[in-house]
């Protein structure tokens, strides 16, 4: 018999696009490493430094020579990771949703392996963004007893301040992002020095429980100001917040990204990731199995436009 060409595809293609546009709203890590796609599994990252911001002086006369600029510089080596999983949809399940709910389990499937998928790379993203060891000594700072934001006497205000400046006097630009985990974002919208500047400005009490992150994102002067709140369980069943006790300043662009374009970081990802590998029937199990691959890998490709905040609460 011959084959069809979805007999020979190796991949499914409308499948493939629903988890190429698929996010999970619990995670934000792509809030400091956006994808970018990458044509190799490995290479060099397309680092940034205090040059990527300066103006270049572009003028030229008739028969000169035109100047030229460099995207970034090769830094460190990078190896995109290969994630793939699978989980099967039994025959008989798969025949009463479609004959009395009318819905597609191979989609839910999916959805179901990519959310692991994405809750992995969560954890590789926050992991990257939280250690210490990673910022330079004027890129962090740990706070301790009466300077954290859950005591009275903490202020959220002015250690964010020292952040954009640290990173403005580093590469010559303001973070516009603010990642805090839920941990950090409860101490700050209740500490006493964030509600009383709200206060100052309006006619009315202020609750810290009407404090959003939009509001703290104009009082801190950065674009955005998002909250980890995902959590990730262990072989005991113990619960642990992905993105600890921990805040993150950073320079990201907005909108559509490139590699070449200077960032805090990116997630490295192969063209056309991730992606739905072509469904197999499995005779023994009377299922029709769903796989997802995903290679990527978060990097920092510019660690000087990003400031940690450890233990603010």
């Amino acid at each position: 018999m011959p084959m069809t060409n979805r007999g020979v595809r190796i991949i499914d293609p409308i499948l493939s696009t629903f988890s190429q546009g698929y996010r999970n709203a619990g995670f934000i890590g792509e809030a400091l490493f956006p994808r970018v796609p990458v044509s190799a599994s490995g290479g060099q990252i397309i680092e940034f430094g205090r040059e990527a911001f300066q103006l270049v002086n572009m003028r030229r006369t008739p028969g000169g020579p035109t100047k030229r600029i460099q995207f970034g510089y090769a830094g460190k080596p990078y190896a995109l990771v290969n994630d793939s999983l699978e989980a099967p949809v039994p025959r008989e399940h798969q025949r009463d949703a479609s004959a009395v709910l009318n819905i597609d389990l191979g989609q839910r499937a999916v959805r179901l392996v990519l959310s692991k998928i994405l809750l992995q790379l969560e954890v590789d993203q926050a992991t990257l963004a939280t250690t210490a060891g990673n910022y330079g000594a004027a890129g962090k700072i740990a706070l301790a007893g009466a300077a954290k934001w859950s005591a009275a006497t903490g202020l959220p205000l002015t250690d964010i301040d020292t952040g954009r400046e640290a990173i403005r006097a580093a590469v010559g630009i303001y973070p516009n992002t603010l990642v805090l985990s839920a941990k950090a974002f409860n101490a700050c919208k209740n500490n006493p020095q964030v509600i009383a500047r709200f206060q100052y400005n309006s006619q009315v009490e202020i609750d810290a429980s009407a404090i959003t992150e939009k509001m703290l994102a104009g009082l801190f002067n950065v674009d955005k100001v998002v909250v980890g709140k995902a959590i990730v369980t262990d072989d005991a069943l113990a619960n642990s917040d992905i993105w600890g006790n921990n805040a993150v300043l950073a320079y990201v662009p907005i909108g559509e990204t490139f590699q070449e374009e200077p960032s805090y970081g990116y997630t490295y990802t192969m063209n056309g990731n991730p992606l739905v590998e072509q469904p197999y029937w499995d005779e023994n199990a009377k299922s029709t199995i769903y796989g997802v691959t995903m290679e990527r890998a978060p990097v920092l490709s510019g660690i000087s436009s990003g400031y940690l905040i450890q233990t603010p609460a």
